[in-house]
């Protein structure tokens, strides 16, 4: 575990449609799915092959009626959940759930930076694999972004707390500097300051896809909306951003178009 410090290890789906959402990502992404086998708990495992990629369960209604939305939620691996959960507290931020054990998986707690943007800390048992999977295969999410609500202060805040380091920075004009940043030495993602019209700072996660039109194509028709691309970014990849059928934003990213 102690190589996964400061990792996106995760990644998780809260939903109105589990099987609805199932299907979609089916066909868009070209994930299985198996049920975890969590005693009590209604959980889907999303995988890639023998890759288990992320979770899947119903927004809880308790959730739901405090405001809850669909939507995906990151977890960054840490070595004592607790720990970690009040260092983000006395920082700023907000702990929206509790550390909490999952039986005979692990221990996670929800939580916001302080401009609001939610993650998820995790502490698995046991020494757990020896690697990560290789995060630029298709199926993998390949790319981490946060839209902050002030970009530069945001990667003092993870970089404080994860030991995040930055890159590159690309001058994006008007929109601001967009900053490449390094977990462990390799550059994982980018953040900056969100533009006006994103009304709340949130992490978006981009899945490898080999073919960025041909994977649009399936988005719409699987009752998904493209909110954005197809658009090259930097290094010559093609991305676009979209809504789910439930309402989740969602992001995939691929060599070509």
């Amino acid at each position: 575990m102690s190589d996964f410090q400061g990792k996106f290890v995760w990644y998780e789906l809260m939903t109105t449609d589990t099987a609805a959402a199932e299907a979609f990502y089916k066909a868009v992404v070209g994930w299985g799915a198996q049920d975890s086998g969590v005693p009590g708990m209604s959980y889907t495992l999303f995988t890639m092959g023998e890759d288990r990629i992320g979770g899947l369960m119903a927004v809880p209604e308790e959730t739901r009626k405090a405001g809850a939305r669909p939507g995906w939620i990151g977890y960054v691996a840490v070595a004592d959940v607790d720990a970690m959960a009040e260092r983000i507290a006395k920082a700023g931020g907000t702990v929206h759930h509790a550390p909490q054990d999952i039986p005979n998986v692990g221990r996670f707690a929800v939580v916001a930076d302080p401009q609001g943007a939610h993650f998820a800390l995790f502490k698995g048992l046991g020494e757990g694999p020896a690697q990560l999977p290789d995060q630029s295969a298709t199926g993998r999410v390949g790319w981490h972004e946060l839209m902050a609500g002030e970009g530069e202060s945001a990667f003092g805040f993870y970089s404080s707390m994860f030991g995040w380091t930055k890159s590159d920075a690309i001058d994006m004009g008007p929109m601001g500097i967009y900053q490449l940043f390094a977990i462990g030495g390799t550059t994982a993602g980018g953040m900056m300051t969100k533009p006006e019209q994103v009304p709340v700072p949130f992490w978006q996660f981009y899945v490898n896809v080999e073919a960025i039109d041909a994977a649009a194509a399936r988005v719409t028709a699987s009752g998904g909306k493209i909110l954005m691309g197809p658009h090259e970014v930097p290094g010559g990849s093609w991305i676009i951003q979209g809504t789910d059928p439930q309402g989740a934003v969602f992001a995939l990213v691929a060599p070509h178009r």
